[in-house]
């Protein structure tokens, strides 16, 4: 997990707590600090999770391509023998 969805996460639940301190107490400023707090969180979060998609797709990329070379190696041995 990408260390900006724990972030943005923390971030999110942060300003969540803000804004709904300010709903409680009447603070309008309290409750828009809040709300940005909580979309700047939730921003973080959704590039963590696209920094870890394509972490994934690299994986598996390189992963699918050692294998294709593995098995091209094999065939040419057969080719050989």
């Amino acid at each position: 997990m990408d260390k900006e969805r724990i972030k943005g996460k923390a971030q999110d639940v942060a300003g969540r707590v803000q804004r709904q301190v300010g709903e409680w107490t009447g603070d309008d400023e309290a409750q828009a600090k809040g709300l940005a707090k909580q979309a700047e969180g939730k921003t973080r979060n959704a590039i963590g999770k696209v920094k870890d998609a394509v972490r994934d797709t690299v994986d598996d990329v390189n992963g699918n391509r050692a294998e294709n070379e593995e098995i091209d190696r094999e065939e040419r041995k057969k080719d050989v023998a």
